[in-house]
């Protein structure tokens, strides 16, 4: 979806230790030789790059409008989200999102709001999809006294990452999988509290890092399938298919990112015409980018330089459920 949003501010950056130094050079010292050799070689890492992150946030109460002109359908957290940031800027005072749950169906353009949240913020940004994991680690890292064991995605987001106070999008939640011995949410009980989330210990490094300051934003189709509390650490909102005006406003966002984003783009006019853009709102913002890729191909294959409603093809593929109005 667009990429053109704007922010009248500039975001300050301040450092914050993530990680002691000296945890970590008692954790190497103590290392037996017979150690797993990426551990190591994780703390020596550690030890070059240093304890350090940036931490920022919005020096002014940022211009939120092209977000809620892009995102129409996520009104509500849009105005939570300006109502904690005016709380803390123009002070010293640290950036606090209350954890978020946003609920609706497939390819509404969740994981969209999360990544323009991380760029709204200017602060980093990870990812874990959820629906393919069947094990706990995957967030909280594995024994390195394990096969193959690695950090997991928290500490690899804050230690490997530039900021201490990154957007991690927990997506799909509600299909995570697992066994009665590993439980993939079970990291984030903690995680999602700040007090405790202070001092989280990754299984694989077993030091203590300082995930506090982390922005989290998980998504679900289904709410019945999410513990109560996680949910109970959250605030949950259902997010609703936009109305035909707000699906015309995605469809035109989408349009002007993809056309600003390709050299080739500036053969075709700034916006769509009502025809196409009637046609696209019966999709879903993941559909409606495809088919309007598509489009602009159909069109210089036709020798055109304009989009038509003909050359969006929507029935490609007739049995994925459609979003109505």
């Amino acid at each position: 979806m667009g990429t053109a949003l704007q922010t009248s501010n500039i975001s300050v950056a301040a450092f914050k230790q993530v990680y002691a130094q000296g945890d970590i050079e008692t954790a190497l010292c103590d290392l037996p030789e017979s150690a797993n050799d990426a551990l190591r070689s994780t703390y020596e890492k550690m030890l070059k790059a240093g304890g350090q992150r940036f931490s920022v946030k919005p020096s002014s109460l940022p211009e939120m409008d092209s977000l809620y002109e892009e995102l129409p359908n996520f009104a509500e957290p849009l105005d939570d989200i300006k109502k904690q940031l005016a709380l803390c800027t123009e002070t010293d005072d640290r950036m606090e999102l209350t954890p978020m749950l946003l609920l609706g169906d497939p390819g509404i353009g969740k994981t969209h709001f999360a990544k323009q949240l991380s760029r709204l913020l200017g602060t980093g940004f990870g990812f874990v999809a959820m629906s393919s994991l069947t094990a706990g680690w995957v967030l909280s890292g594995s024994s390195s006294q394990w096969k193959n064991a690695k950090p997991g995605k928290v500490f690899d987001t804050l230690v490997h990452g530039d900021y201490a106070n990154p957007v991690m999008v927990v997506d799909e939640i509600d299909k995570a999988g697992g066994d009665s011995q590993y439980d993939p949410l079970g990291a984030l009980y903690s995680l999602l509290e700040h007090d405790t989330a202070t001092s989280f210990i990754d299984e694989f490094a077993e030091v203590p890092i300082d995930a506090g300051d982390m922005v989290w934003v998980a998504t679900a189709n289904k709410v019945q399938h999410i513990p109560d509390p996680i949910l109970n650490r959250m605030n949950v909102y259902e997010i609703p298919a936009p109305d035909y005006d707000g699906a015309c406003r995605i469809a035109q966002s989408i349009y002007a990112e993809i056309r600003s984003t390709h050299a080739w783009g500036n053969r075709f006019p700034e916006r769509l015409g009502d025809d196409p853009l009637d046609k696209l709102s019966r999709l879903s913002p993941r559909e409606m980018r495809r088919i309007i890729l598509n489009g602009f191909g159909n069109a210089r294959l036709a020798r055109r330089d304009e989009i038509r409603a003909d050359d969006l093809e929507l029935e490609r593929n007739p049995k994925k459920a459609r979003i109505g109005f």
